[in-house]
């Protein structure tokens, strides 16, 4: 049972809101009833409504973040509060409370830093076609570029280790923080795992934050800055030859008239390919130095985490599986 398998674990509970007044009270509420050792709060990001009073009358613990944007308050949450476990959702009431015990039994019994919640039926309340459109697009675009660790990036339902969230450095400022813990994830090799929960739908009067072409764009350029701190080499590379076809457009021409009639008679573009060339070097170049700087960044932030006490474990209990955590939707990832 949980009561066991949580007994001496601090669990802190995170829910980050801005403007959710019309679930926030059954979201606490809930968690409450889910995990009644754990310690509640509510991040208010200069909501407009009451969702600061009706977290308050809930039973939580209210903490007004004034930076707007969710990285800002997951940034804050995770230097405020001290726990062993940190388990954070939403305030919308999309992701189910009484999933919450599955989930850190999960991160327990897998011995993870991580578990996420991956969320079923995402698409049939993605807000707009283009929310679910993107999410396919960009998972699929992770994947490619930092690997098969996750299934579901932008998944806001996720247990933490208090390793994971002391050494998370949280840079970004808005819904892009899930990608980044994601890539954090994945650039230490930390242990992660992921389990397949319902996605419900937003009840009447709650709205999405989401701007399927702002945040997207915020996303992409979040993702092309990962992969320049994170894969510099294979981020200059892409550059390198970008620019080197673009000086071969230039120069090719040129070097066909110059083998034709002996003659240049095009000296600026001439110049400009040549320089192109020269510039796709450098860029070259600066990928490689880049790369072991990278190399050194990330084995500087592994000696960081792996200098941060560890959360409970289960060592000396047994594993405590449930019908869930048998199932094939709790898969463990750990690219050590």
């Amino acid at each position: 049972m949980t009561d066991g398998l949580f007994e001496g674990i601090e669990i802190a509970v995170l829910l980050p809101c801005y403007n959710e007044a019309a679930t926030i009270g059954d979201v606490v509420a809930g968690f409450r009833a889910a995990l009644p050792t754990a310690k509640i709060y509510v991040y208010d990001n200069n909501s407009k409504d009451q969702t600061a009073l009706r977290a308050a009358l809930a039973g939580a613990t209210v903490v007004r973040e004034p930076r707007q944007g969710k990285g800002h308050v997951v940034r804050r949450m995770f230097s405020d509060i001290d726990a062993d476990i940190y388990l954070m959702a939403d305030g919308d009431g999309t992701y189910a409370p009484v999933d919450g015990p599955e989930l850190i039994r999960t991160l327990l019994t897998e011995r993870c830093d991580m578990a996420v919640g991956t969320r079923r039926g995402v698409t049939d309340d993605a807000g707009r076609r283009g929310h679910a459109f993107g999410n396919s697009i960009f998972n699929t675009l992770y994947k490619t570029i930092f690997g098969n660790d996750f299934t579901d990036i932008f998944s806001g339902y996720r247990a933490f280790s208090r390793r994971f969230a002391k050494s998370f450095p949280a840079v970004s400022g808005g819904f892009e923080i899930e990608t980044e813990m994601s890539v954090h994830a994945s650039v230490l090799k930390l242990p992660v795992t992921e389990l397949a929960l319902d996605y419900g739908r937003r009840p009447e009067g709650s709205q999405s934050k989401l701007s399927t072409f702002k945040d997207g764009a915020k996303i992409l350029w979040m993702f092309a800055m990962l992969m320049k701190e994170t894969r510099p080499f294979t981020f200059f590379s892409y550059l390198s030859v970008t620019m080197l076809a673009l000086s071969m457009l230039f120069m090719v021409p040129v070097l066909n008239e110059y083998f034709l009639t002996g003659l240049v008679t095009r000296m600026p573009t001439w110049m400009l390919a040549v320089a192109m060339m020269m510039m796709s070097l450098i860029i070259f170049a600066s990928g490689v130095i880049l790369d072991s700087v990278a190399r050194g960044r990330a084995e500087q932030r592994r000696f960081h985490y792996m200098s941060i006490a560890p959360s409970p474990r289960t060592e000396g209990k047994p594993d405590v599986v449930s019908e869930k955590t048998a199932k094939p939707v709790a898969k463990r990832r750990n690219a050590a």
